[in-house]
């Protein structure tokens, strides 16, 4: 930053450091912190935090009815993340706690365990190191918006509120045939998920619930009757699935809204690049993302005109190649984009970029001069669709409209009979254009590994939405793979 000129201005590579590492997040994180936990020594609080190797763990809780699978799904979260599992069993079982045994007393008497100790017992799980080191995955708990509030109050939240949903007759069925390891604590059905081997198929036994179909029909108007509260406390984290369906099926979908991100409060300059071959839409797409969130539409082909007809240096350096319809070299088109791209409106409004880069030493020296995206999109169309976008179009040299032979026909004969087509819509040419994009599309592919593709072989305004809405959303983060 140069301390001479005035208005001082931040560079754009500060936003760009700020993003990657989550400098806004960890601020608003260590404020929260001390805002909950009131500590005695803020600075040792706030040392303390920052010493810590992963601050982004799992805080996870698996909800629904009984017999829903939450305890299977979340044994099964837990061990893919490697997260402590806590459920009320665990809670209390504990033999060191004193709050344990005193919620022990009060179950033994048959009285309800206070909302306090319920509370008491997971901040003291919570707080301990492999909670701390690796995240947590609760098991069927909060019961009520009273405890959920009461959890919040302390700090306790989860990123992640999952329901699992299934008809009351489902999960009435489901409960008669429900068995339990009592060794283990996994959970068996006589029907459905029967054990394969016989020394744990000896094991198995009632659940402590029982399994009678009165006591089952008591627990789900329990769970009807607390479950809208809940979903309102967690609203921001919550999504239900639908649990009457292979285990595998309701797993893989609990993994990918895992995988999600609630939305930042930090600030956000869209960083796009837009990915595709010609005929995929890139500049109609463009134009819809500068036209409603304001960003700057940035397109090399028209930096290298724009270049020549200035007659500024660089112009002067591409003009022989572009008269000799030569390939201008990566370094002019990459002057200008870094020129361009570091300009204040690009800065504080964001950028969208097309035509730039093709290959992966492009993509490589566009982020080397600290103009990495954080959205790279790519826009999928099938080369039958592009030659039916390309050829059947024609230019009306009078107006200047184009129009299509299928999507766009010329309204009146005697503009069909003047329109013509373009030079570049000629069939050999765009296989040409196609054979260019597809002979580095695999390698630009790998550098760019956090791009999303859509399928542009549809209407641009369909398309557009979901562009939008990859681009609002956080990227969501890779879970680790099961040993």
């Amino acid at each position: 930053m140069d301390q001479t000129k005035k208005p001082l201005r931040i560079p754009p590579q500060f936003g760009t450091y700020a993003e990657r590492h989550g400098v806004f997040e960890l601020y608003k994180r260590l404020i929260e912190g001390l805002i909950i936990s009131k500590p005695q020594d803020p600075l040792d609080y706030l040392l303390e935090q920052l010493k810590r190797e992963n601050d982004d763990t799992p805080a996870i809780v698996i909800h629904g009815p009984p017999a829903s699978g939450k305890t299977t799904i979340a044994r099964l979260v837990s061990n893919q993340l490697k997260a402590a599992y806590i459920s009320k069993e665990t809670l209390l079982a504990d033999d060191v706690s004193t709050a344990a045994a005193k919620a022990r007393t009060c179950q033994s008497s048959g009285e309800p365990i206070p909302t306090e100790l319920w509370v008491e017992l997971i901040r003291n799980r919570v707080k301990l190191f492999d909670c701390i080191r690796k995240g947590w995955v609760l098991d069927g708990f909060p019961d009520t918006r009273e405890q959920a509030l009461a959890l919040q109050e302390i700090g306790i939240n989860p990123k992640h509120f999952v329901v699992l949903e299934a008809p009351d007759t489902v999960l009435i069925e489901r409960q008669m045939g429900k068995r339990i390891d009592p060794e283990t604590g996994d959970v068996y059905h006589t029907t459905f998920d029967y054990p394969g081997n016989g020394d744990v198929e000896k094991r198995l036994v009632e659940p402590p619930e029982g399994c009678g179909e009165e006591a089952m029909v008591d627990r789900l108007i329990l769970f009807h009757r607390f479950i809208p509260g809940l979903k309102v406390a967690y609203e921001q984290y919550t999504k239900s699935i639908n649990a009457d369906q292979p285990k595998a099926d309701v797993y893989s979908q609990v993994t990918t809204f895992l995988s999600s991100k609630t939305r930042s409060l930090a600030p956000h300059n869209p960083r796009i690049v837009l990915l595709g071959p010609t005929g995929s839409g890139k500049t109609v797409q463009a134009a819809l993302l500068a036209s409603k969130y304001g960003i700057i539409n940035v397109s090399s082909g028209q930096l290298v005109n724009e270049a020549i007809a200035s007659e500024s240096k660089v112009g002067e350096a591409i003009k022989p190649y572009v008269e000799r319809k030569m390939l201008v070299p990566d370094n002019l088109i990459l002057k200008l984009l870094d020129e361009r791209l570091s300009q204040v409106d690009c800065s504080t409004r964001g950028w969208v970029l097309r035509g730039f880069p093709r290959t992966r030493e492009q993509a490589e020296n566009l982020t080397a001069a600290g103009h990495e995206p954080n959205r790279v999109f790519y826009l999928d169309v099938p080369n039958d669709s592009v030659y039916e976008r390309l050829t059947l179009r024609s230019l009306d040299a009078v107006s200047g409209n184009r129009y299509h032979a299928l999507y766009n026909p010329a309204p009146t004969s005697d503009i069909k009979d003047r329109t013509a087509q373009h030079p570049s819509d000629l069939e050999e040419k765009i296989r040409e254009r196609l054979a260019a994009y597809y002979a580095y599309s695999e390698e630009i592919s790998d550098f760019y590994e956090d791009a999303q593709h859509i399928n542009a072989d549809q209407d641009p305004h369909t398309v557009f939405e979901c562009v939008e809405s990859m681009l609002v959303s956080p990227l969501p983060r890779t879970l680790p793979t099961q040993d």
